[in-house]
């Protein structure tokens, strides 16, 4: 294991330099397509090796953006969008922060009609009366998602639970990877979360709200990429 550590942190180190050499070289319309061809080669090559500072290095590397993942392009049948919850009022309502996250799922969704969605979060303010997922669900339906695409996980109530619940279903629904979807500021702790929760069985990768959220075709191809 110790070997397959060092040789997955070798493949990060060289990735690295590559990726800051296209950063320092591309055109800037063109450094958003690298920031998502850069978050996929890393999320498939040596972020797969199941060990917490594999995971947690992949994450420092990590380029936030909102636009749409290489995975997602390639697989969406396959890929599932996972929303993080966060705290409901106490009218049961998402609180202000869950509402880009919301958003930024809604994009994807309408962007990859072919992808599932498992939103997650339990009941984490027992005056709202309900989980964080199902409010979110709710809020996803209401906005015009349909309700048999979305599962919810009902039971977490930190991000680490967020991914050592969202695995198994993940698992059981044949997953082939994992778009997680949260506020900038949280995107590189989950990911570290679900990276080690998955425990390199799929590629992980994560999506901010902002612009670039709307790319992607019903197709999922890599046509529409950078596109906004």
């Amino acid at each position: 294991m110790l070997t397959k550590v060092k040789l997955g942190l070798a493949a990060l180190a060289v990735s690295a330099t590559v990726g800051t050499a296209l950063q320092a070289t591309t055109a800037p319309t063109a450094e958003a397509d690298g920031a998502q061809l850069w978050n996929g080669l890393i999320s498939t090559t040596g972020c797969l090796i199941p060990t917490y500072q594999v995971a947690q290095t992949c994450s420092d590397l990590e380029l936030l953006t909102g636009r749409p993942p290489v995975i997602l392009n390639l697989n969406p049948a396959g890929t599932r969008i996972v929303v993080l919850g966060a705290r409901l009022n106490n009218n049961g309502k998402v609180p202000r922060v869950l509402i880009p996250r919301l958003q930024a799922a809604l994009a994807l969704a309408r962007g990859f009609p072919m992808s599932s969605i498992i939103t997650t979060g339990g009941m984490t303010n027992r005056r709202a009366g309900r989980s964080e997922a199902r409010a979110m669900k709710d809020w996803l339906v209401k906005h015009g998602v349909s309700a048999r695409r979305i599962a919810t996980e009902n039971r977490s109530t930190s991000t680490a639970e967020n991914a050592k619940f969202v695995a198994p279903m993940l698992w059981r629904g044949r997953a082939g990877g994992v778009t997680v979807v949260t506020s900038a500021n949280h995107l590189r702790r989950s990911l570290i979360s679900f990276r080690t929760a998955v425990r390199g069985s799929m590629p992980v990768e994560g999506v901010i709200p902002g612009a670039g959220n709307t790319s992607g075709s019903s197709s999922g191809g890599l046509g529409s990429m950078g596109s906004s």
